[in-house]
């Protein structure tokens, strides 16, 4: 279990960094979901045979949803995540200096752009879970869902966060960014179930 948790830790830190700092560097919109997609596409071919590579508790608790983790391994999963989350949040703030998503506040809005972007990239982490994508193809299917889920959130007006580990880095402890995250993850990942058994 120790191996699974350091590479949700790391897998976390290192999404939650490149988020981070691609809000720092540039104001474009496309960048962060595209670097995003990029970098989980990338973990999940690294790390994936080793943890699953949730790296993001909102998966996590998809996952656990329709019982493809344990709820004892799922807490511990979301433990390692969060502290990737906040390892992240302490390397920025340590050598760059506060850091803002320009999270908009507590609304309704926030929590259905949430909920709908997690439940469209988690309906396609589903599809890999289910097995119903070529294991060569995992990690393309999974990054492009989360491009997909985030610029649908900021679309529809929220920061596009999709991951509350991710949030913790941004400093954000907001409810609608994570009741939004997780209550997506389950919505997206159930669907997917009821569709294809």
């Amino acid at each position: 279990m120790l191996k699974k948790l350091t590479a949700e830790f790391i897998g976390t830190t290192f999404l939650s960094l490149a988020v981070l700092l691609s809000v720092t560097v540039t104001d474009s919109v496309l960048i962060t979901p595209i670097l995003a997609g990029l970098v989980l596409g990338l973990f999940v071919y690294s790390i994936g045979s080793v943890s699953g590579c949730h790296i993001n508790p909102a998966v996590t608790l998809g996952l656990w949803s329709i019982s493809k983790i344990s709820t004892k391994d799922a807490v511990q999963y979301i433990a390692a995540q969060g502290l990737g989350g906040l390892a992240a949040f302490g390397v920025v703030a340590a050598t760059i200096g506060g850091v803002s998503l320009g999270l908009v506040p507590e609304d309704s809005s926030v929590f259905l752009a949430e909920l709908i972007g997690t439940a469209v990239f988690t309906f396609g982490i589903a599809s890999v879970a289910y097995g119903k994508v070529a294991e060569a193809a995992n990690g393309l299917v999974i990054g492009g869902s989360l491009l997909l889920g985030i610029t649908l959130a900021v679309a529809l007006g929220s920061g596009g966060i999709l991951n509350p580990a991710v949030g913790l880095a941004l400093g954000s402890t907001s409810l609608s960014y994570v009741l939004g995250s997780v209550v997506g993850a389950m919505i997206g990942m159930t669907t997917y179930r009821h569709l294809t058994k």
